[in-house]
């Protein structure tokens, strides 16, 4: 006993501890890049048909749809500048205040954005409707509804990079398609013919509306002398009358029109402007002239302060309509010369919209793409059939654990035995 105590003691000093080994996980739980493969291999079948299934149907299908044909048609939408308008204005400034309104910019911030909408505006849109029968093409009930369809089948952008526009139509016969494209563009133009889109013809419209309204003015003016030299039976008024009368129209005209010029750069200037300031000045200047020959005004219906004791009845009423008719003659004449510069500004920025490639029948269908969609359906079937031959392996497998097994049987019998007692 006293012998092995030291030998125990010792033993339990030197004796090393104890290390627990790691577990060894059952290879039988894992799956190898081998197995499967394996299982693969053994459902190929699976895959194979699959497959060929997908591939099948792809081919039938791209059979069966509708071909689609797509039209194209370039367009370049027109330049904002206004060189002609501002030089030929500057040779017209004595002529009245509607010259520097010739040269001013109005021009778009984002002009190609600008056609897209209009390309795509109802009036547009119906108007295709109606000219190609699209009611009856779409089967739609009513117009808006096929002119909707219409723009579902049609891609107007604007390029960014080069600056032009193009134009896609879709449609199931490729002469029509390459007609509604270049109808498009018919269509919009006529729509174009009706509104100011550019800078020169914003002018252009402008001056055509201004006169017009001097033109009837001055038919109105020119029937009423005509009334008043058969009532009052005057011909012609006294020299020194008739030429103070045409100095104070003329000024009068001048000072309409510089107050039209001033109302409209008040759209896109501020009163500080130097061109305001300008024409503020040079409109007072005008007014100043006008005092000095008597005239209360810078309408044609201000009077001017003539010695009436010294002139009849008949003719102050004979001078009155002659200023009426000088007046509107010479505002007449200022708007038909600012119209003409206008048009000429117009002429030269070209045609509202210009094609440079018109749409042609395309010889090649843009939809369906069978090549395409073959192969994206094959890949998917092929990709099907590697999902159910896994599936499948796994399920086989989860078969053959004895819980899950015993668990299967169970459920099973007990569903047929529901079965029977319903039966």
């Amino acid at each position: 006993m006293l012998t092995d105590a030291p030998h125990s003691e010792l033993r339990e000093h030197t004796d090393p501890p104890s290390v627990p080994y790691p577990e060894v996980p059952n290879r039988k739980d894992e799956i190898s890049l081998l197995d499967l493969l394996i299982v693969l291999a053994e459902k190929k079948h699976i895959i194979l048909w699959t497959t060929a299934i997908f591939a099948i149907l792809a081919i039938i299908t791209s059979l069966i749809l509708p071909k689609r044909y797509t039209a194209t048609v370039t367009l370049l939408p027109p330049q904002q500048n206004s060189s002609v308008g501002s030089g030929v204005a500057s040779q017209l400034g004595s002529l009245g205040g509607f010259a520097a309104l010739a040269g001013t910019t109005l021009g778009i911030k984002n002009p190609n954005d600008m056609y897209v909408a209009l390309f795509k505006s109802r009036t547009v849109e119906v108007a295709m409707a109606q000219r190609f029968g699209l009611m009856q093409e779409y089967r739609a009930k009513y117009l808006y509804d096929a002119a909707k369809i219409f723009e579902s089948h049609t891609q107007v952008e604007a390029d960014p990079k080069d600056g032009l526009i193009r134009i896609t139509v879709d449609d199931s016969d490729a002469r029509r398609a390459a007609a509604l494209a270049n109808g498009y563009v018919e269509e919009f133009r006529d729509l174009s013919q009706h509104l100011a889109t550019t800078e020169a013809a914003q002018r252009r419209l402008f001056f055509e509306q201004q006169l017009e309204q001097a033109k009837d003015n001055l038919g109105n003016a020119e029937e009423a002398l005509k009334q008043t030299q058969q009532t009052t039976g005057v011909l012609e008024p006294a020299g020194q009358m008739r030429a103070l009368i045409e100095a104070a129209t003329s000024l009068r005209a001048q000072i309409a029109a510089k107050e039209v010029e001033i109302d409209s750069m008040r759209t896109y200037e501020t009163d500080e402007n130097s061109q305001m300031v300008q024409a503020q000045q040079e409109l007072q200047g005008l007014r100043t002239q006008l005092a000095k020959l008597g005239g209360s005004g810078g309408g044609p219906d201000a009077d001017l302060m003539l010695p009436q004791g010294k002139v009849p009845e008949a003719d102050l009423e004979y001078l009155r309509k002659v200023r009426d008719v000088k007046y509107y003659e010479t505002m007449f004449d200022i708007l038909a010369r600012q119209f003409e510069v206008a048009k000429l500004d117009e002429a030269k920025q070209g045609a509202l919209i210009q094609v440079v490639d018109a749409a042609v029948p395309p010889d090649k269908r843009s939809f369906p793409r069978r090549t395409l969609i073959v192969i994206v359906a094959t890949l998917v079937g092929f990709v099907v059939g590697l999902i159910a031959a896994l599936s499948l392996a796994a399920i086989q497998r989860i078969k053959k654990i004895p819980e899950v097994s015993g668990k299967l049987h169970i459920l099973r019998d007990s569903l047929a035995f529901r079965r029977r007692s319903a039966s």
